[in-house]
Order: C-alpha cells, then sequence, then structure tokens
C-alpha cells in the first residue's frame, strides 16, 4: 500500500525543530548560510532537461503515418508527380511544427511552478532582521510571517499570533487554516491538518508568525509535486492510438497487395520490370490516403476553434476528440464545482434556522437583525474600490448584509471599536467593544467556535427578550451546531454583553464572560449554480462525475449531493485519503468503481485516483485549479484547468483551459468532441473506402491483363476527389441523438461501430462498379478502333471512380442515417467542396490540353450518362445497406 509520507517536522516540538535544523531563535550566521547552501543548493525547483527545438522537430518524424506519407511523397516524385509530392511533404512540415509549438507549451508547467516562488524573505541572520532573495534560503534560517506575505519556504512554525495561512492551491481547501504551536501526533492527518507548519507558496491572510526552515527547493511539498509532474508520463490520446493502428493496418496492407501484384505481374510475363515496379507504386499512392493527416489536424482545428467561442481553450489538438471518449470527470471541488468563496448560507435565531436570503440585515429592528449587527461589528474586513479584503469567512458575513441592504461603511462609522481582544487558535474566539450610539453605552460582541462560546454564555435573545439559558437549552444549541456541521456547514456562533464602559482589563477571563447568545451563522464555499444541470447531463451521457477534494468528508458529501453527483442514502460512495493509503493498488483497483467522492486527499491520491480508472479502460478527464491538480492533470488523458481561479502551473499542465471556470462548459466540450470524433470517423470511412475501391481497380485491372489506370490519374483522384469532400465532412453538424449514446471508450477504434464492414463493401462496390464500367466500355465500345477503344474505357474508369466517390461523399453524412434529410444540403462548405471537386475532376476530360496532359479522351452524353447512373447506383443500394443496418439495429 501506498502512505502519504507526514512530514517529520509536524511531530517536533518548537525545541527539538532547533536542534534538528541546527538553528536558533536569533538566526544563522553568514558562515552557517553560506555552508549549507553548498549542501543543499538553491531554495528552488528544479526540472529536468528540457529537448532543444531540433530535438523535438525531429521526434514527430518518428509517427509511422507520417513515414507513410514521406514514403508517399518518394513514390509521387518518382513517377513524376512534383507537385503532388511537395503538397504532401507540406503537410508533414506543417504537422510537425504544430507538433513542436504544442510540446513547447506544455513545458511551461514546471517554469510555472518555478514563478510562483516568493521572492523575497525577512529573515533573521546575526541577530538582526534583514530581507534576504527567497532562492537563497536555508535550513535552519528563521523567518518572520505577516499578511499579505507568501511563504518562502515549508517551515515549522515557532510563534503564532491569531496567524491564518491560505493553502487551498496546496491542499484544496478553500478556508484558510489556523496555525497553532502544538506538534500533530496523528499519523493519518493530511496536510490541511498539519497546523503547525507553513507551506512554501501558501499566502498569509491574517495575522502574524515566526517558522524555522525545515526543507527548500525540490524537498518541499510544491517540490514533491513539481517532481511528480516532471515524472508523469503523458498517455497516448485515442485519437494518437487510433491513428497509430491505422497507420500500422495500412501499412502492411499496402505492402502486401503491392507485392502481390507485383510478382503475380512477372510471373505473367506480359510486361516489364519497370511497367510492374509503376503499377505496384500505382497501388500504393492508391492505398495511401495521404490527405488523412491533414484532415484530421484541420477538422480539429475547427472543433478548437469553435470551443474557443464556447470558452473552452484547447492547448493541445488531439484533446478535442479525447473528450468526445471521456468516460470519468474527475473534478476538483473548490474552485470548479464551487465558487471558491464562502458565503451565509442560514442564519439561526431563537432555535429556528432561515435561508440566508429570507432573514433580515443589520437595520432589522429584531433578533435577526441583532445578530446581523453582530456579523458586522466583530468583524476585521475592509472596503476597497477593488472589493471586499480580509479573511473569507468574515468577508462572507460583511457580504451578507450588503446583500440586505447594508453599507459597511456608514454603519461601523456609526458604531466605532473602541477595543478588542484579538482572535487566537487556543481560545478559538475573537471579541470587540464598540461604542452603540453617544448615550447607549457599549457592546462587547463575541464570536468563535459555538461549543467554546458557549462556555461563557448564560443568557440568550429570544423574541426581543433576554432571558436565562438553561441547561436543556445549552444543549439544544450543541445539537443544532452538530446538525448544521453534517450540512456541511461552517458554523460561528455569536454572543454580546452590553457595558456602560470600556472594560480596563482586556482579557478573556475579565470580558468573555456573562454573554448573551444571539444565535449561529452556518457558511458554506456554495456550489456553482449551473453545475447541477451540467452533472445531470453528463450522466445521461453515460459519463460518471467524480468529485477529488481536500475538504472533509461531511463538507464534499453535502457538495455532492446536492450536486447529484451521489445520492443522499449513498453511504458507501465517499472515501478519504488516510482509508485509500489503507488499500493497495490490486485492493484500490477491485473498488474504485464504488466511489464517486474522494476527501481529505494529497496530490499522489489523485494521480493515484485517475491511473485506478484508466487501468480499468476508461478515458479520464481531470479538472483542477491548484499547484495540488497539477500532476494528476498531467497523468489524466485530458487535463482541463481554471482560466480565472487556476494557477499557471495547472494551466500548464493542462490540454483544456476554460475560459469562464464553467463545470458546464466540459460538457459542451464533450459534445463538440464527440461530434469532431463522429466527423473525422466519416472522413476514415469515406477515405478508405474510396483508396479500397481504386485498389481493387487496380489490382483486378493488373490480374486481367487490362490497361490500368496510371499514377496520375490515382494521384488527381485523390487530391480533388478525396481531400476536398473529406474536409468538409469535418464540419458537418452533430447528429441528434449524439449526447445519448455511451461514452466509446478507449477500446473504440474509428474502425468500429460497423465502420470497417462500410469501408470493406463499399470500397467493393465501388471498384465493382467502376470495373463493370470499364468492361461495359470495351464489350459495348462506342467508337472503332483498337486503340481508341481502350482510350474510351480507360476515361470512363477513371471518370467513374472519380465521380463515384463524389457521390458516395453524400453517403458519409452520417455513419448509418439516411441521406435524406433536412440535413443534407445545410453543410454549405460541403456543397461546395463537392462542386469544386467535380469541376476539376471534369476539367481533366473537357478542357483541351487537361486531357492530353492526363492521357484521356473526350466523351460523349451517353458515355456520361453511364458514368452518372454508375455513381447514382452507389447511392441506391448504400441506402438499402443503411436500411437494413438500421433494422437489425431496432432488432
Amino acid at each position: 500500500m501506498k502512505q502519504t509520507q507526514l512530514p517529520q517536522a509536524a511531530q517536533w516540538t518548537v525545541e527539538e525543530t532547533f536542534t534538528q535544523v541546527k538553528g536558533q531563535a536569533a538566526g544563522l550566521t553568514s558562515a552557517e548560510v553560506t555552508q549549507r547552501q553548498a549542501d543543499v543548493g538553491k531554495n528552488e525547483l528544479a526540472s529536468k532537461r528540457q529537448t532543444t527545438l531540433v530535438e523535438k522537430f525531429l521526434a514527430q518524424f518518428k509517427d509511422l503515418m507520417i513515414i507513410v506519407l514521406i514514403v508517399a511523397a518518394v513514390v509521387a516524385a518518382m513517377t513524376g508527380e512534383v507537385v503532388d509530392a511537395i503538397i504532401i511533404l507540406l503537410v508533414v512540415i506543417l504537422n510537425a511544427v504544430f507538433g513542436v509549438f504544442q510540446e513547447a507549451k506544455a513545458e511551461q508547467a514546471i517554469n510555472a511552478l518555478q514563478e510562483m516562488a516568493a521572492p523575497n524573505a525577512h529573515v533573521r541572520r546575526d541577530g538582526e532582521t534583514v530581507t534576504v532573495k527567497s532562492d537563497d534560503l536555508v535550513p535552519g534560517d528563521v523567518v518572520l510571517l505577516e499578511a499579505g506575505d507568501i511563504v518562502p519556504a515549508d517551515m515549522r512554525l515557532i510563534e503564532v499570533a491569531s496567524l491564518q495561512i491560505e493553502e487551498s492551491a496546496l491542499t484544496g481547501e478553500s478556508v484558510p487554516v489556523n496555525k497553532q504551536l502544538a506538534p500533530v501526533t496523528d499519523s493519518q492527518a493530511g496536510l490541511g491538518d498539519l497546523q503547525d507548519l507553513a507551506f512554501m507558496n501558501s499566502n498569509v491572510t491574517y495575522g502574524r508568525g515566526v517558522g524555522i526552515v525545515t526543507e527548500t527547493g525540490m524537498q518541499t511539498q510544491v517540490g514533491r509535486i513539481a517532481g511528480m509532474l516532471d515524472n508523469t508520463k503523458e498517455r497516448k490520446t485515442p485519437l494518437q492510438e487510433n491513428l497509430a493502428h491505422l497507420g500500422k493496418v495500412l501499412t502492411g496492407l499496402i505492402l502486401v497487395v503491392a507485392v502481390v501484384v507485383f510478382g503475380v505481374g512477372m510471373l505473367r510475363g506480359n510486361e516489364s520490370l519497370i511497367n510492374m515496379l509503376l503499377t505496384a507504386i500505382s497501388l500504393a499512392v492508391a492505398a495511401i490516403p495521404e490527405g488523412l493527416p491533414a484532415i484530421v489536424t484541420i477538422t480539429l482545428a475547427l472543433g478548437t476553434t469553435r470551443m474557443a467561442k464556447l470558452n473552452a481553450l484547447v492547448r493541445r489538438l488531439p484533446a478535442v476528440e479525447t473528450l468526445g471518449s471521456t468516460d470519468i470527470i474527475a473534478s476538483d471541488k473548490t474552485g470548479t464545482l464551487t465558487q471558491n468563496k464562502m458565503t451565509v448560507e442560514a442564519v439561526i435565531v431563537d432555535g429556528k434556522q432561515l435561508p440566508a436570503k429570507e432573514a433580515a440585515g443589520a437595520t432589522a429592528e429584531n433578533d435577526q437583525g441583532l445578530l446581523a449587527t453582530l456579523l458586522m461589528l466583530n468583524n476585521d474586513t475592509k472596503e476597497t474600490a477593488d472589493g471586499l479584503i480580509g479573511d473569507p469567512t468574515e468577508t462572507a458575513l460583511i457580504q451578507y448584509n450588503i446583500d440586505h441592504g447594508v453599507e459597511p461603511e456608514p454603519f461601523l462609522a456609526a458604531h466605532p471599536r473602541v477595543a478588542e481582544i484579538p482572535f487566537d487558535s487556543e481560545r478559538k474566539l475573537m471579541t470587540t467593544v464598540n461604542q452603540m450610539g453617544p448615550d447607549s453605552g457599549y457592546w462587547v460582541t463575541v464570536k468563535g467556535a459555538p461549543d467554546e462560546l458557549l462556555k461563557r454564555v448564560t443568557h440568550v435573545q429570544s423574541n426581543g427578550q433576554v432571558v436565562e439559558l438553561s441547561e436543556d437549552n445549552r444543549q439544544q444549541l450543541l445539537t443544532i451546531n452538530h446538525q448544521l456541521a453534517v450540512q456541511a456547514l461552517r458554523v460561528l456562533a455569536f454572543a454580546y454583553r452590553p457595558v456602560a464602559t470600556v472594560p480596563t482589563t482586556l482579557t478573556s477571563a475579565a470580558v468573555e464572560q456573562d454573554l448573551i447568545f444571539a444565535g449561529f451563522v452556518g457558511m458554506i464555499d456554495p456550489e456553482r449554480p449551473e453545475v447541477a444541470g451540467a452533472v445531470a447531463e453528463a450522466k445521461a451521457a453515460g459519463i460518471r462525475p467524480l468529485m477529488i477534494t481536500g475538504d472533509h468528508a461531511d463538507t464534499a458529501r453535502a457538495i455532492a449531493i446536492r450536486l447529484g453527483i451521489i445520492a443522499a442514502d449513498d453511504s458507501a460512495g465517499v472515501i478519504t485519503g488516510a482509508q485509500l493509503d489503507d488499500l493497495s493498488d490490486e485492493a484500490f483497483a477491485k473498488q474504485v468503481q464504488q466511489y464517486s467522492v474522494y476527501a481529505r486527499v494529497a496530490p499522489e491520491h489523485k494521480v493515484r485516483i485517475v491511473n485506478a480508472w484508466q487501468q480499468l479502460g476508461k478515458v479520464v478527464a481531470m479538472t483542477g485549479d491548484g499547484v495540488n491538480d497539477a500532476p494528476a492533470l498531467k497523468a489524466a488523458d485530458i487535463g482541463v484547468g481554471m482560466g480565472i481561479t487556476g494557477t499557471e502551473v495547472s494551466k500548464g499542465a493542462s490540454d483544456m483551459v476554460l475560459a469562464d471556470d464553467n463545470f458546464s462548459t466540459i460538457v459542451v466540450a464533450v459534445r463538440e468532441g464527440r461530434k469532431v470524433f463522429a466527423n473525422i470517423q466519416k472522413a476514415i470511412q469515406y477515405l478508405l473506402s474510396a483508396n479500397l475501391g481504386e485498389v481493387l481497380t487496380l489490382f483486378v485491372m493488373t490480374m486481367m491483363g487490362w490497361q490500368i489506370l496510371a499514377p496520375v490519374h490515382i494521384l488527381w483522384i485523390n487530391l480533388v476527389t478525396d481531400t476536398f469532400p473529406a474536409i468538409a465532412l469535418g464540419l458537418e453538424p452533430a447528429e441528434k441523438n449524439i449526447m445519448a449514446q455511451k461514452p466509446r471508450g478507449r477500446t473504440s477504434n474509428f474502425l468500429s461501430g460497423g465502420v470497417f464492414g462500410n469501408i470493406i463493401y463499399q470500397g467493393l462496390l465501388e471498384g465493382g462498379l467502376t470495373l463493370l464500367v470499364y468492361w461495359l466500355a470495351l464489350t459495348f465500345p462506342v467508337h472503332a478502333g483498337s486503340a481508341q477503344i481502350h482510350a474510351d474505357a480507360l476515361t470512363m474508369a477513371f471518370a467513374t471512380l472519380g465521380l463515384i466517390q463524389l457521390f458516395h461523399a453524400f453517403n458519409s453524412k452520417s455513419i448509418h442515417g439516411t441521406l435524406f434529410t433536412k440535413q443534407l444540403f445545410k453543410n454549405k462548405a460541403f456543397n461546395w467542396a463537392i462542386l469544386t471537386a467535380f469541376v476539376l475532376l471534369a476539367a481533366t476530360i473537357l478542357v483541351p490540353g487537361f486531357n492530353s496532359l492526363f492521357h484521356v479522351t473526350t466523351l460523349d452524353w451517353f458515355q456520361w450518362l453511364i458514368v452518372i447512373g454508375a455513381g447514382m447506383t452507389m447511392i441506391l443500394i448504400v441506402e438499402v445497406v443503411k436500411l437494413i443496418q438500421r433494422s437489425l439495429q431496432r432488432n
């Protein structure tokens, strides 16, 4: 089993920490710093050697399909078709350049981690407080922290004064952690539970503290993530696997057919060596879909453009198609499923719970108004031109009043604070003393943890009256607090006490006593309003949403239930990181399908979860916005980063970035991905059936000893009648039921779903019809003379093979659906592509000079009628087969 390694420093006392790191309260000396820097190096993140642009460029040519294309270019050049050779090589080079660009962008993830480091740190050295660059820190340095600082290294805290540190980018928790000095004894504690440590790149939001550096550079928690990110192997996308498989199959078939034809021809003894070599080359040219990589790239690029308009920014083209095959969407909670801001959810006054919208603000003259007043007075939030600044919990309390029409600045000016006892993590309370008016005396206001505050309460506000708090009432309030906590609400209790004068002794014992309980406030980082609908749509499409978070299990469960990720009665759907540590990889793989919510997890847990689902053959999309998400984003089949709240690290490790941080945009992207796959599949069916028809035509002509189509004929057909319609098929609108289908998964490929069978019979049909026209031209010639008869037959075969592919392009607009729908002519690009291809094909026969260049003759109307009739027959037969296929599927 894999245990999450608890930093040893969390278990040290303050005294032990000084001993372990060989430090002292006055700080290190300059000589000690120099020596330790020589021993441990700079406090910075390292990465593995990055490849050069030349190495990246050359690596693009290792793909089998690219090698096949290069061979096709050589073949074209050998047969004199220099223009076609140049075009094919240009496609290869453009693909390589694009691949280099995408790979270079991906390497920015580690660079972004390095740039996140705090630029400076305040440390004690040689007995003085000085400012140094953070990369100069060494273990043993004593660092001073205050609100607004970025923690420059991992450290054990040795002094705290109301210190709170926001660690969401590392742990996934949206609420800042209250730091304390007591060592952690729980060996199962997660990073979010280590209250005596401060971690590199986290943010100090409140208070101040002093820490002694225990780890620097790659030994820090962020450094461990950088190491995981740098060493995570990128999996091939389903698209890349499909194309690689297709390339291998095509290469094998091409070689076999070419060798067989060459061998048979030489054995017959009717052809010279050079003629049979040219024939074998013609077959290779016919079989190679040289336009396929370009068509795939263009289709993906068009999908990328459409998705960008929908706020889904794709960094790697194959990610577009990968989305369409997604089985699992593993989503970070904070900032992705939720809004990443604390919000007042419920107000509890006089034992009654009210939704925040239905409760009253501070100006109301009732018990709710009294509680709302305390929310304003006992608060350190600052209002600026940029909004509310302060602890997220406190800003939520001020925002509650703003939402109820109470402006903070004039209200607080009318009730100025005259004294306070700051919050500390031991007593878990904060107290202010505010003047309530010129003749109204003062109020002591107290907020904090309900169990601690209720110990100091003697009375309760009820229906406008102050009554004594009985022990039964105290237990009832504690029960309410527990019920709110089960709902994953963060609960704060509020109390007050009127005093005639400002207390002279500002201590907890003197001031925080004999309090009047005013009520509870329940807060939560709420779910995004659109996410529940997106989750439901994903489930309807056969996609399983997962929640992965650093928050506590109760919080995660409550949010998951509200979003519909798990049912309210699902008691087995949640697992914590500590429980996951107790499972071996084998045991977890057997149980992984039980869980939809993963709580209190560390970065390595996220990668392990992604890997477990991938081992089941699932295509996994992982969303996230924090540094802690980066390794899993890179390990997933498609990593989805957040554009607004996401760190540069998470964006750099992602395949796609959501510009609006909207989970529902993922579902839109899935729909687009499915459409892209469907359109590429249509193009592949069209191209390979056309190429099979060409191969069959040449093979039979060779075997029969007939005059065969020359390489120039095949190349021209491939250029004009293959490429333009195939590219236009990439613009086909999505079919109506595309999101009602189950995910294809990793085992599916472009030849599945009946496509392979379609390619075979449609290719045979194309070749058979072309050979039939050729035979008819030879058997029932229109013109006299052997040379003219053969020239006419060859021209009719050339025209039929080209024209029949244009007719078949309409068949390929849907794999199984009929072409006779309202969508038939909706794709304007397709209509223009067919028209352009027809003109270019006809020009080789009808335009003087062109026909001699292509060694063809002019056909009369009767011959054209036969050619067009063959194309119409292709449509008729395929439509009948589709009708039978649909009937079989229904039955």
